[in-house]
């Protein structure tokens, strides 16, 4: 049996790797201020790798492909109503961006096509792919992010930027950890028709108390960084012996 069995956050949390240049000429292009806008990320339940161009040899997932329809509707509905709230409510603009190749799709099907006129005039879909580095460079300048992914809120309260999770039973546990890192009225279960209704009022008021947000990621920011010196002193104890 292991001798020490405590919580270790991810590795996610640590990546500083950077792209400013295409990331402010990006923000800037699309009328996206520094601090007054949201980042929101689509997803389907199971990544539709055979849609991913430059991978020819993923073969089409019958039973995963038809349970991704049968709920992308119920799973981007929150997502578009936080939108529509924030957009109408605050002087906050959104953008639509991707963690995986196949999310832009999703995000302009599920999301901006949806939307009315007079939302989508303050709604950013971006169209290609970005890498870490650049994205990382937009979450920083971001309000806050939200949506059906992990990876990204895990790297945005890395920096101290506020980040809403949502998730689903075909998801890993990975997201449990919002409750362990004090953020737990940030997590959503989507297959759970009372977290579905709480997803838009989170959303809203992460962006209507932008400072209170912010003082929230931080301080869970901080709560990481010292689980993450206490685990690596043990690890330097081990190796070290």
């Amino acid at each position: 049996m292991a001798p020490v069995k405590e919580f270790g956050p991810d590795g996610a949390f640590a990546v500083d790797v950077r792209n400013d240049a295409p990331a402010e000429a990006f923000r800037k292009a699309n009328g996206l201020e520094e601090g007054k806008f949201l980042c929101c990320i689509p997803r389907l339940r199971s990544t539709p790798y055979w849609r991913i161009r430059g991978k020819p040899m993923t073969a089409l997932d019958e039973q995963k492909h038809k349970r991704n329809e049968a709920m992308k509707e119920h799973d981007h509905a929150p997502l578009r109503e936080a939108i529509i709230a924030v957009t109408q409510q605050t002087a906050l603009k959104v953008l639509l961006c991707p963690e995986d190749q196949s999310q832009m799709a999703v995000g302009k099907e599920m999301i901006f096509d949806k939307l009315p006129d007079r939302v989508k005039v303050n709604v950013v879909w971006r169209e290609r792919y970005w890498l870490t580095d650049e994205a990382v460079s937009t979450y920083v300048r971001s309000a806050g992010l939200f949506g059906n992914e992990m990876h990204s809120p895990i790297m945005c309260i890395g920096h101290g930027v506020p980040a809403i999770v949502c998730r689903w039973k075909e998801q890993t546990s990975k997201g449990f950890m919002w409750r362990d890192i004090g953020l737990g009225d940030w997590l959503f279960d989507l297959d759970i028709e009372a977290d579905v209704k709480r997803v838009v009022p989170a959303v809203l008021a992460l962006a209507l108390d932008p400072a209170g947000a912010k003082a929230k990621a931080t301080r869970a920011r901080e709560f990481v960084w010292q689980r993450q010196r206490d685990t690596m002193a043990v690890l330097k104890r081990e190796l070290f012996l």
